[in-house]
């Protein structure tokens, strides 16, 4: 089709990604977009060798240039690349994430017919060990995150946050970027503020973007931990944005916690009713059991036995990050964001 397709910039903050980097690079400059194309690689300081990497991969293409992000934090990381971006349309890829074919001309086609600001798709989690495999069934399942379209999919049309995103330049200028504050959540928050100013965040399940999960069950529950922390952290800038969503994992803690809290006093010698608290644990160790099971339908059977722990470690851990709160210490950073 002839037209003028508009320059897009994309912009990939790195850090501890040398296990994933040079494949989601390689996911960008495959894209064949019509238009001109630039690849901005914000580089933290990492324990690995991504520096290095980094450099190769733009020393090998044009397309590519390096900034750098000595806060090491995502937002910061965001910021700095949009300060050095050359083009209008602004795309955000991680760097362990994989861009469909053809996912930055869809993106902008949507950008076009929608007049939106920001728009995204799904995040499809694909792992590769079991216990990875069963996070991903996890991510797109309402069981495990709540069902949100870019998690589990849906029609396209308006919605509150998108993955990632792909977004007019102008708009992110007018709102001053990304919020260093939020060290996770950033992306949720700059959604907020688009919608506050009037522009619209749009959904579409023809973008889709490979994640690659956590590799343990500590750096999953880390993970959660700190996501937790951070939705606390929007709930107490935005208040009217608590939802049951966001308060469910909580809530699950506090029973857990309150009824295993009964039951043990009541074996210590306090009214024997008491005992009666352990239905709570009982009956969500029952839940994440049978749900787990179900689904994990499909899997490899070293997988579905994960799947309830899975479940768990997700659950609780977002639970007690919510409930205890963001503590924000300089140079702290996970590098693998955008989990909505």
């Amino acid at each position: 089709m002839d037209r003028d397709w508009p320059s897009v910039s994309v912009i990939m903050p790195v850090r501890d990604e040398e296990r994933h980097l040079a494949d989601a690079v390689a996911g960008v400059l495959a894209q064949a977009y019509p238009g001109e194309l630039e690849l901005i690689l914000a580089v933290g300081p990492s324990r690995d060798r991504t520096a290095q990497v980094a450099a190769d991969l733009a020393r090998d293409d044009a397309r590519i240039r390096l900034v750098d992000n000595p806060a090491g934090m995502t937002p910061a990381a965001l910021n700095a690349g949009l300060a050095a971006a050359r083009h209008g349309v602004i795309v955000r890829v991680d760097g362990h994430g994989i861009l469909s074919d053809g996912y930055v001309r869809r993106a902008v086609e949507v950008l076009e017919e929608t007049g939106a600001a920001n728009v995204g798709g799904i995040m499809h989690a694909e792992g590769t060990t079991h216990f990875e495999r069963a996070v991903a069934r996890a991510y797109g399942s309402k069981l495990g995150l709540g069902g949100g379209r870019f998690h589990v999919g849906g029609p396209a049309g308006p919605a509150d946050t998108v993955y990632l995103g792909v977004f007019r330049r102008e708009v992110l200028d007018r709102l001053g970027g990304f919020d260093e504050h939020f060290v996770r959540a950033q992306d949720w928050e700059l959604n907020y503020r688009i919608r506050a100013a009037g522009e619209r965040v749009w959904f579409t399940p023809d973008l889709t973007v490979t994640y690659r999960p956590r590799p343990n069950l500590k750096a999953l529950a880390r993970q959660f931990l700190r996501t937790g922390q951070w939705r606390r952290e929007v709930v107490r800038a935005y208040p009217e944005t608590a939802s049951t969503r966001y308060l469910a994992a909580p809530a699950v803690v506090l029973a857990v916690g309150a009824g295993s809290g009964a039951g043990i006093a009541a074996a210590a010698g306090a009214p024997g009713w008491l005992a009666l608290g352990w239905l709570a644990p009982a009956g969500y160790a029952a839940g994440v059991m049978l749900g787990g099971l179900a689904i994990g339908r499909g899997l490899p059977v070293r997988a579905r036995g994960w799947m309830p722990t899975v479940l768990a470690t997700i659950h609780l851990s977002w639970g007690v990050g919510f409930l205890t709160g963001a503590r924000v210490r300089r140079g702290e950073w996970d590098v693998q964001q955008g989990d909505g």
